[in-house]
């Protein structure tokens, strides 16, 4: 039996077993799709035991170490590079790359969060493209990993990205790294605050919550100042999946925004993953067909 992992502390709470074990029924393929508890100081160790194993393919990496682990990877992935994060790790046979490894096997460092964030607002009907002509803003509430991520789909895609977190400081990192792979992107730091969120947020088309705020055991709490309104005919994404429905969410389409929360993205970014750990095999599935499967397995969760 082939085995897939997913690298986080903690990961009880995840719902990529069920997903991905869907799709690997569904798909025909004798996989089994782990959770991999790890504390920092066990992470070395934990991406020794994947490069050792001859029965391991791959694994996702989730919150802490999407960053963490990247020192330990072989190689990293454009993408992910770009975003400074990785969430998918994927092994491949040393003597199939050009390069000669003194390692039997490498270990390849991905990100799919970005993919599957812009495949989930193009099911929801945002035309995504579109904004390159219309000069359309977003706010990303946030400056970790996941913003990260969704701050390059958008600037990829040519949307206005304005990024607000706590810690300003970490908002102009971050600006200042995406301004590294899109010069010419319009890309503004901000602190997350009333006063600067009533300024930046009046014309944005999307909001996306990045942050961890409204995330079960604590599904009370808000990322948005209370001073501060929502944006009139804006869209709210929000990426926290547990609850479905979050405060936030609640209260932007209470002020009349359309509101979409993070479960789909969740299932996009999970399929990108399995079309990585399966490429160069004849697995009888597209990758929109793995995306159905993995949200209707999501579905049967709640």
């Amino acid at each position: 039996m082939k085995r897939v992992g997913l690298i986080g502390f903690p990961v009880a709470h995840s719902a990529s077993p069920a997903m991905q074990r869907a799709a690997f029924i569904a798909a025909g393929l004798d996989w089994q799709y782990e959770l991999w508890h790890t504390p920092l100081e066990e992470l070395a160790e934990c991406v020794w035991r994947i490069r050792a194993d001859d029965s391991i393919v791959g694994a996702n990496v989730t919150v802490p170490h999407k960053v963490n682990v990247m020192p330990f990877l072989d190689e990293i992935g454009p993408h992910a590079e770009a975003i400074g994060a990785v969430n998918t790790i994927v092994k491949v046979d040393s003597a199939s790359q050009q390069a000669a490894s003194p390692r039997p096997m490498r270990l390849i460092g991905d990100n799919t969060d970005w993919v599957g964030f812009l495949n989930d607002l193009r099911r929801h009907g945002i035309e995504i493209e579109a904004a390159r002509q219309a000069q359309a803003a977003a706010l990303v509430l946030g400056a970790g990993g996941s913003a990260r991520g969704v701050v390059y789909a958008l600037a990829h895609s040519g949307w206005s990205v304005r990024v607000a977190n706590r810690d300003a400081g970490r908002a102009r990192q971050l600006v200042e790294d995406m301004r590294a792979v899109f010069p010419r992107a319009e890309l503004t730091p901000l602190p997350l605050n009333g006063n600067a969120l009533l300024r930046a947020a009046h014309d944005v088309r999307l909001i996306v919550n990045c942050t961890s705020a409204g995330m079960d055991p604590h599904s009370d709490t808000t990322p948005w100042p209370a001073d501060a309104p929502f944006p009139a005919d804006a869209v709210l994404y929000d990426l926290v999946y547990k609850p479905r429905i979050t405060r936030l969410m609640r209260e932007a389409q209470a002020a009349g925004l359309r509101v979409i929360g993070g479960i789909g993205m969740l299932a996009e970014q999970g399929a990108a993953a399995f079309a990585l750990w399966t490429a160069g095999m004849t697995v009888p599935l597209s990758i929109q067909e793995v995306a159905d499967i993995m949200r209707r397995a999501l579905d049967r969760l709640t």
